[in-house]
């Protein structure tokens, strides 16, 4: 072997190691840099999620000052200040897409969806019953367009390709409409030119109403522990707790602000202790926060169920929504 042989060996060699040497930097990096990135997004969500979950269930809320309208209804102001106070002031997080923390909740947003759906059973009976002079007489455009609006899916962000390439209404853009219109229609009632009729069958219908549809969660309740109560992991428990706790939240929110809307009528027909009973069991729903939903068997000894306790409140309330229903009909 000659020199030249010997030199170009060498620096083959040399080379070889170099190039080696520089790959290992670059997967050690990268792999630095792989679980840096990691971390970033792990604490992106986890404290992203931390930071927007509220479940807002405080029983002594007051809807905000411009909502307030002299001789307006105490209920509607309710619910334009809980639409309000969900879209605006805690942030709706139910069509959250995939890259916001809040696509990681689920307690929150199945809690503000369960509102919204009480919101929007009670705006029918606006529009149907109590915001017209009879059942024959014109609708009230206000409520009408409300009680559509609160119909949208809560599930709609502002572009889904599934759907269409275009932009599309969000979720709480329809919800603010919704707003916007029942404080115009309570606008409209204390300056004299809107109906609110506060009349037994008004209220009575009402009440049946909210009555049929906690009979229908309670008929959800009831399949899903007959279904899977027992099971160690139950996802789907907490979703449903959630929802209807909301769904309870809201109701308790409109009927109490319909106790000041049908005072007279309340006090005459002496549905005082009645309607206290009531709201009571609404309460008892509301209160309910364990912080594990536990969907174990309904006879079992070491953990509860908590959506058995959630239904037989439910039931309760619905009872009593009953009782009053009939001493109106006398």
């Amino acid at each position: 072997m000659n020199m030249s042989e010997i030199g170009t060996g060498g620096r083959s060699n040399s080379g070889s190691k170099f190039t080696g040497s520089l790959s290992g930097m670059i997967k050690g990096h990268l792999g630095r840099f792989s679980l840096i990135l990691l971390l970033i997004v792990f604490l992106y969500y986890l404290i992203g999620m931390i930071w927007i979950h509220t479940v807002d269930d405080s029983l002594s809320f007051t809807p905000r000052s411009e909502n307030l309208q002299d001789g307006g209804s105490r209920a509607v102001e309710v619910v334009a200040g809980l639409i309000d106070r969900e879209i605006n002031d805690n942030r709706w997080t139910a069509n959250d897409p995939f890259f916001m923390p809040a696509a990681g909740l689920d307690n929150m947003p199945n809690y503000q969806q369960g509102i919204i759906s009480a919101l929007a059973r009670f705006s029918f009976e606006l529009t149907d019953q109590i915001g017209r002079t009879r059942g024959s007489s014109q609708t009230d455009p206000d409520l009408q367009n409300a009680a559509g609006l609160l119909q949208y899916s809560g599930t709609v962000w502002s572009w889904d390709p599934t759907v269409s390439w275009l932009p599309t209404a969000a979720s709480e853009k329809q919800y603010e409409k919704a707003r916007q219109s029942l404080i115009s229609f309570n606008k409209r009632l204390s300056e004299g030119q809107a109906v609110f009729e506060k009349r037994g069958d008004n209220l009575l219908a009402t009440l049946d109403r909210i009555a049929l549809d906690i009979g229908s969660s309670t008929a959800v309740i009831d399949k899903h522990i007959a279904e899977t109560s027992g099971a160690y992991i139950d996802f789907e428990a907490d979703d449903l707790f959630y929802g209807f706790k909301g769904q309870a939240y809201a109701y308790y929110m409109i009927l109490n602000a319909l106790s000041t809307d049908f005072e007279n009528l309340i006090r005459e027909r002496e549905l005082g202790n009645a309607w206290a009973q009531m709201l009571s069991s609404f309460r008892s729903v509301v209160e309910l926060d364990p912080y594990v939903i536990s969907n174990a068997k309904t006879d079992g000894q070491l953990f509860p169920n908590h959506l058995a306790v959630q239904g037989f409140y439910l039931l309760r309330a619905r009872t009593q929504l009953r009782e009053i229903s009939n001493i109106l009909l006398k």
